[in-house]
């Protein structure tokens, strides 16, 4: 018998989140700051299983899912961030959390048009990060949002001139760089697990090549990884890039060729059967790679052993 899906509701427009809420209509109908803001798990079925037409930000003074590690714990109390995209399906409060957001900002992807950040803003890859990769904010860092959205706020309810978008979107960005640097924060205290991380990774990159499942299945993705690693693509890759400097397909390529090394210098395999057994439909795309890492043509290499 067929599973049955959970249906799932989408709020096109800023709007209609306030209505479901049972909130005034919005101000302007592509930004709303809400303050002290319901959880979204306390709507009613279906829309708790809900997708986004907009951007949400929200910040709450209380989150769950603290990160411990041995004895300790690496994340701090005061409060932290969530992110979520337009499309992005959250629901069921476990992209929300039961406690109520003291923040709320929704922006509709219609306001960034005619500005920079309406191309930028697809660059912060938290936006796709899944609940548990909440920003956990100190003291300090907590201090700092609450006062860009104040800033948002008295904007946003004091007054809309020729120079109201400009100011509220300079603040948005600001949120954004604040945001990215507090998570490249959160990196660093959590260093320890995730140099855990970076060695279950890599070990699940040296069995996936060993036991050659590369043959049958292809090329190991990024949310293969990811999926095998509890964790979004995204985090994973900024979590990489924190740690090493490279994203995660930098760091399957590099796995990649340290086994087609392997192989050209310790079996009979022609080029073309290195390519096949690595995951690659065509050797041309293996021998390109190879290059392009290696500045040597897989013969090349080989005969270097000769």
């Amino acid at each position: 018998m067929k599973k049955e899906e959970k249906s799932v509701h989408k709020f096109e427009t800023l709007a209609d989140a306030h209505r479901a809420f049972g909130m005034p209509q919005p101000k302007h109908p592509l930004i709303s700051l809400i303050n002290g803001a319901p959880s979204w798990s306390e709507l009613p079925q279906p829309a708790q299983h809900h997708v986004l037409g907009f951007y949400k930000i929200s910040y709450k003074p209380k989150l769950a899912g603290k990160l411990k590690y041995g004895q300790g714990y690496y994340d701090f109390d005061e409060g932290g961030l969530l992110f979520a995209s337009p499309g992005q399906v959250l629901g069921g409060g476990e992209n929300d959390g039961p406690v109520c957001s003291e923040y709320t900002l929704l922006i509709h992807p219609d306001f960034f048009l005619g500005y920079p950040i309406a191309k930028k803003i697809g660059q912060y890859g938290f936006f796709s990060y899944t609940a548990n990769e909440t920003l956990h904010l100190s003291e300090s860092e907590k201090d700092t949002i609450i006062s860009i959205f104040g800033i948002m706020e008295e904007e946003l309810n004091s007054r809309i001139d020729d120079f109201s978008q400009d100011v509220v979107i300079s603040q948005i960005e600001l949120l954004l760089n604040y945001a990215n640097r507090f998570y490249k924060r959160q990196f660093i205290t959590r260093k320890a697990v995730s140099h855990d991380l970076l060695q279950r990774l890599d070990d699940l990159l040296t069995d996936y090549f060993g036991n050659e499942h590369s043959l049958s299945n292809g090329i190991p993705t990024v949310q293969y990884l990811a999926d095998n690693l509890h964790l979004s693509p995204s985090y994973l890759s900024d979590m990489l890039r924190a740690l090493t400097g490279q994203n995660a397909q930098q760091r399957i390529h590099d796995k990649l060729i340290e086994k087609a090394k392997e192989k050209l210098s310790t079996t009979t395999l022609s080029v073309s059967e290195v390519a096949y057994a690595l995951g690659f439909e065509h050797p041309q795309s293996f021998s390109k790679l190879f290059k392009t890492k290696t500045k040597l043509s897989p013969l090349e290499f080989r005969r270097s052993f000769n």
